[in-house]
């Protein structure tokens, strides 16, 4: 019997943490322009860091490519969002003399795009992502993915989130359907009933938690408040449980080709200490850098004379010192997070990956290279693709 193949996270913690820092000094020194270059980076650690049966992972992206992407869709943007709200606002001061239905029109407006952006953003990814030198690869369907979407969310909102279980399985499998490894595709298999049970306790919490603030709004009932206190926790942490448990049910359903069958088993304990103390770790060190920034600007002003009073620094250097203190917090806030909490959760998922009969994928062929236009610049000048 073949041994199903397991995956490795070889990346560590002390190594994240100086070339997080480097690339977001780097990001803040060149007013954000880096920030390409900085994920693109990024994306290479963490993929050479993830190697099933001991093979690393490859991205092969180009910041450049990233950066005409942006800047693409940044102008696509101003005239699709400009040209909407135009004719909405018209519309809206037309038949009924305000703007409030012009400002919700626009955000809806907006949904389809957000969609777009993230499938387009996803397929960039896998096209520039190797293992073992075969590409990855994801079908051109974006706005039918976009359209899709709205739809599912349409109907959890008003199953008032029960279907939230359909969506998140037929979004996946839209997703994995189209996707390809090589000459095989990948299929998504399972039924979405199956993630009913796990969710039911974040929905009743969920639940719970809307019927309090309706209670609070209509009797202004401290007592309401209390549970909410009780509630939204429950909500977060049972959310995680959620999430944990449809990962691991959507990939051990999935298939590569007809013969290779993943396997994933997550731990939710694990997820959610990584959630907690890696933030806690982060919030009492951020603490103590924000404290030694305080100390060290509040010396400066002192050495330059203003010993009285602090408030009476000029502008000319109370702003400047204010905002290099800022974002010495922000630099530190982004890589601690980086270092605490994604990179864990990203290596306790990865190790959970197995692959079974890895032998049939000796048979696979490489797949044509994919042209982007955008290169997921959509995502980027929507903010959606902030993410590793």
């Amino acid at each position: 019997m073949v041994r199903p193949l397991r995956t490795e996270f070889v990346g560590d913690r002390a190594g994240l943490f100086r070339f997080g820092m480097k690339l977001s000094a780097l990001t803040v020194l060149t007013l954000g322009l880096y920030r390409f270059w900085m994920k693109t980076r990024l994306r290479r650690w963490y993929w050479s860091a993830i190697r099933p049966g001991g093979h690393p992972m490859e991205y092969v992206g180009d910041p450049l490519e990233k950066l005409l992407g942006f800047l693409i869709a940044v102008v696509f943007l101003a005239f699709y969002i400009g040209i909407f709200n135009l004719i909405l606002m018209f519309l809206s001061f037309s038949f009924w003399e305000g703007n409030f239905v012009g400002y919700a029109a626009s955000f809806i407006v907006i949904i389809p795009v957000l969609f777009f952006a993230k499938y387009r953003a996803r397929r960039y990814l896998l096209a520039r992502t190797r293992w073992r030198g075969i590409r990855f690869g994801l079908e051109p369907a974006a706005w039918r993915y976009s359209m899709v979407a709205m739809v599912l969310w349409a109907i959890t909102v008003l199953s008032a989130g029960a279907l939230w279980p359909l969506m998140t399985f037929h979004l996946e499998k839209f997703r994995t359907n189209r996707t390809w490894f090589g000459s095989a595709k990948l299929s998504q298999g399972g039924r979405w009933y199956k993630l009913i049970v796990p969710a039911t306790p974040a929905l009743v919490s969920f639940w719970i938690s809307l019927g309090l603030v309706a209670g609070f709004g209509a009797t202004e009932d401290p007592a309401f408040i209390g549970g909410l206190f009780l509630s939204l926790p429950a909500l977060g942490v049972f959310w995680v449980y959620y999430r944990v448990a449809a990962f691991r049910y959507l990939q051990s359903n999935k298939m590569i080709g007809d013969d290779v069958a993943m396997t994933a088993t997550p731990r939710f304990w694990r997820i959610f200490g990584i959630y907690v103390w890696g933030n806690v770790a982060v919030g009492f060190i951020l603490g103590i850098v924000a404290s030694v920034v305080f100390f060290v600007l509040v010396v400066i002003l002192l050495i330059l004379g203003f010993s009285e009073d602090l408030s009476d620094a000029p502008v000319y250097l109370a702003f400047p010192l204010g905002l290099l203190g800022y974002f010495a917090v922000f630099v530190f806030w982004d890589v601690l997070t980086q270092v605490f909490v994604r990179m864990p959760l990203l290596a306790h998922y990865a190790e959970s990956i197995g692959i079974t009969d890895p032998m049939a994928l000796s048979a696979l062929s490489q797949r044509d290279r994919d042209a982007f236009l955008d290169a997921g610049g959509f995502a980027e000048a929507l903010d959606v693709g902030a993410a590793i």
